[in-house]
C-alpha cells in the first residue's frame, strides 16, 4: 500500500475514533467560565465530554491519560476573517457578484492553513478580497488535515454549507468603468441589489409552488434572497468612519445579519455600531502604514468598541496578518484597553458567535466540538509558542513533529505547495 494511501485510510480512521483521551493537570481556560490552574479535560467521538478540576474529574475507564502539567490549554482560535487556500473571488466583469462561490476556488493543500494550524486556529471564514462591492460567497472551515475541500467543509442542520457574503465600501471597490467611482455610487449599487432581490423574493412567494409562475432561476439574487432571509451573513470591508456609517445604514434598510470587518475608525463612532447590535471584527495592526483610510488605526480601537457594548472578535486577514502570530492579537488588545478576558474572549467565542457556530466552537464546554489548542505557557506572552492543535479530537499540528516545527517556525520546506496528504501518523493512529 502506498504512503499516501496508508495515510488516507489513517486519517479516517482516525477522525471515527471514540476512545477518550483525558489531558490531566494543565492550567485550562475555558473562555466561559474561570480559568482553572489544575484541570482536566476529556476529548471521546470529537467532542468535549467533561472538564474541570483534577479533583473533581475523572477520567472515563480505557482513557488515554496525556499529563498536561505545565501546560495551558484554550479553545481553539476563531479567525472571523482570512483568505488562507488562495480563494479567487470575483473578476473585473462587474462590481456585484453574489453568485461567485469561494467552494470553486479554495486549495486545500496551500500550506498557509498548516500554517494557521500552527498558529492555533481551528475555524476560519476564508473570504474573496475587498476589490469589489460585493465579490462572492465566504466560507466557513475547520482546518483538519484534508485531501479535498470538502473534509474542510462545516455543513449546518438543515444541511447547507456554512458561510457568509463578502461585501466592501471605501477605496478598494472604487474603479470607475463598471465599479464605482465615488462611495455615493458605492452604496447605490448596493442598494440597487438588495431591492432586485426583494422583488425576485416576492416574485417566488406569488408563485406559491407553482413551477409556471416561477421566475427564471438567477444565482445571484439566490445569494441575495439568503442574506434576506437570515440565512447567510454579509461580512463587509469598512475602514472610515463615514464608511462604517454608510453600512449601518444599508443594513437598517435590508435588515440583514452583519459583521463588520476592519472598522479601524470604529473608535470614532463606538455608540453608533453599539446603539445598531452589530458586532465587530478587528485587525490589530502593530506597524505604521498601509491605505490612507486606515491612518486612524490605534491599539485603543477593541477596547473603546468592547466598552460602548459592542461584540468584539479579533481577525487576521492573513496575509496582512500572519497566521501563525494570531495569538498576538489578544496581547496588543490588552496594550490597548481590554480586559484579559475580553481579549480571550475576542480570539473565539465572540467569533464563534459572529459566524453563528458558538453552540459548536469557541469554549471548552461539555458537549462541544473537541478544538482546542495546547500551549507552552500564558497566551497572552510573548514567549509563548503553540505546542498542539486539535480540531474535532484529531490533533492537527504537533510542534515535536519535524514538518509541522517548520510550518511555525519556517524552514525549507515551509512553503512548498503541498502534493500529498498533510497527515499526522502518531498518537492519534494508535489509540
Amino acid at each position: 500500500m502506498s504512503r499516501w494511501i496508508l495515510g488516507f485510510v489513517c486519517s479516517l480512521w482516525a477522525y471515527a475514533q471514540t476512545a477518550p483521551i483525558a489531558f490531566v493537570g494543565a492550567r485550562l481556560v475555558p473562555v466561559e467560565g474561570a480559568e482553572i490552574a489544575d484541570g482536566t479535560l476529556v476529548v471521546e467521538g470529537g467532542r468535549i465530554v467533561a472538564i474541570g478540576p483534577t479533583s473533581a474529574v475523572t477520567a472515563p475507564r480505557g482513557a488515554r491519560r496525556v499529563d498536561a502539567k505545565g501546560k495551558v490549554i484554550m479553545p481553539g482560535l476563531v479567525d472571523s476573517h482570512s483568505h488562507i487556500g488562495g480563494p479567487e473571488g470575483a473578476d473585473a466583469s462587474a462590481a456585484l457578484q453574489p453568485d461567485v462561490r469561494i467552494l470553486d476556488a479554495l486549495d486545500v493543500r496551500d500550506t498557509r492553513i498548516q500554517k494557521a494550524q500552527a498558529g492555533g486556529i481551528t475555524t476560519v471564514n476564508v473570504m474573496p478580497g475587498s476589490g469589489h462591492v460585493l465579490s462572492g460567497q465566504t466560507l466557513y472551515l475547520k482546518l483538519r488535515d484534508g485531501r479535498v475541500i470538502d473534509d474542510l467543509l462545516i455543513k449546518l442542520p438543515d444541511g447547507r454549507i456554512a458561510g457568509g457574503l463578502k461585501m466592501a465600501n471605501g477605496t478598494n471597490p472604487r474603479r470607475g468603468g463598471v465599479f464605482p467611482g465615488t462611495r455615493g455610487k458605492t452604496m447605490a449599487m448596493a442598494r440597487d441589489l438588495y431591492i432586485k432581490g426583494q422583488e425576485y423574493r416576492e416574485k417566488i412567494r406569488a408563485a406559491n409552488g407553482d413551477q409556471s409562475k416561477m421566475p427564471a432561476r438567477d444565482l445571484r439574487l439566490e445569494a441575495i434572497v439568503e442574506v434576506l432571509d437570515g440565512k447567510r451573513t454579509v461580512h463587509h470591508h469598512t475602514h472610515r468612519h463615514d464608511d462604517i456609517l454608510s453600512v449601518l445604514r444599508l443594513q437598517k434598510e435590508f435588515g440583514f445579519k452583519l459583521v463588520l470587518q476592519h472598522v479601524t475608525d470604529g473608535w470614532m463612532v463606538a455608540d453608533e455600531i453599539a446603539k445598531s447590535g452589530l458586532p465587530a471584527s478587528v485587525i490589530v495592526l502593530d506597524s505604521p502604514g498601509g491605505k490612507e483610510e486606515a491612518r486612524n488605526m490605534s491599539f485603543t480601537n477593541a477596547g473603546v468598541l468592547d466598552k460602548a457594548g459592542v461584540l468584539v472578535g479579533f481577525h487576521t486577514d492573513d496575509g496582512v496578518t500572519d497566521s501563525r502570530l494570531f495569538l498576538r492579537s489578544a496581547a496588543l488588545g490588552v496594550r490597548g484597553g481590554m480586559s484579559r478576558e475580553k481579549a480571550l474572549y475576542a480570539m473565539t467565542l465572540a467569533n464563534a458567535k459572529m459566524l453563528e457556530l458558538d453552540s459548536r466552537v469557541g469554549s471548552l464546554k461539555a458537549g462541544k466540538d473537541a478544538d482546542f489548542i495546547v500551549l507552552s505557557g500564558d497566551p497572552l506572552s510573548v514567549y509563548t509558542k503553540v505546542l498542539e492543535t486539535w480540531v474535532d479530537g484529531v490533533k492537527v499540528f504537533d510542534r515535536t513533529v519535524e514538518k509541522d516545527r517548520r510550518y511555525a517556525e519556517g524552514g525549507e520546506g515551509s512553503a512548498e505547495r503541498q502534493s500529498e496528504l498533510h497527515m499526522h501518523e502518531s498518537e492519534e493512529v494508535d489509540q
